[in-house]
């Protein structure tokens, strides 16, 4: 009787004895937490051109996700290749000293070469970066050992990082290239609020 119970109680002490693991799992997220809305814009159909009309410059969106980064260091890094072109903007990046730097580097060289391979782009140094920004990604809550047997929370947060490329020139000022004064900002707002509408309302 001792040996059966022993045979059938093995596994189950096996199971117990393993250690609890407080790495990342390299499976904590799936593909339906991966943002998808940012590149449907490369699938979007725009109607013929009329004679005349200025032409529509073509344009490519890129993401890198989940980068063991923090987000907010990255929009450092994302504002300071806003308005450059693809080939500046790389120049620049190999001088930035931070580890977010090359991610950014490696999303700029890879929206370039889906630009020219699938979005018929003639000139591949004709690209400048008319969009680049970060968002917080997945963040994985593990477990870290303290003294006298307590725990502490450990946080290992993601980012995202997204770039849209656009063929043409760059503008010579991109921050200023719409400017509004303060009276029309605070029109705008204003507008913006007035136009809000309470949910569950009349």
């Amino acid at each position: 009787m001792y040996k059966i119970l022993k045979n059938i109680c093995a596994p189950v002490i096996k199971l117990q004895i393993n250690p609890f693991h407080t790495s990342t799992p390299a499976l904590a997220w799936t593909k339906s937490t991966l943002p998808k809305k940012f590149l449907e814009h490369n699938n979007k159909v725009f109607p013929p051109q009329e004679l005349g009309e200025e032409p529509r410059p073509a344009y490519v969106c890129h993401q890198k996700t989940n980068i063991k980064y923090s987000p907010d260091k990255l929009w450092y890094i994302a504002c300071l290749v806003r308005g450059m072109t693809v080939d500046e903007a790389v120049k620049q990046l190999n001088f930035v000293n931070k580890k977010g730097a090359q991610y950014v580097k490696d999303a700029i060289l890879e929206a370039q070469d889906l630009a020219v391979t699938q979005h018929n782009v003639e000139f591949r140094s004709n690209l400048w970066i008319a969009e680049s920004f970060s968002t917080k990604g997945k963040v994985i809550k593990g477990i870290r050992r303290h003294a006298r047997g307590r725990m502490g929370e450990v946080r290992y947060i993601y980012s995202h990082y997204f770039v849209r490329l656009e063929e043409g020139k760059p503008p010579k000022d991109f921050y200023k290239s719409n400017p509004l004064t303060p009276q029309q900002q605070l029109d705008k707002w204003m507008e913006q609020m007035r136009k809000r509408k309470v949910t569950n309302s009349l």
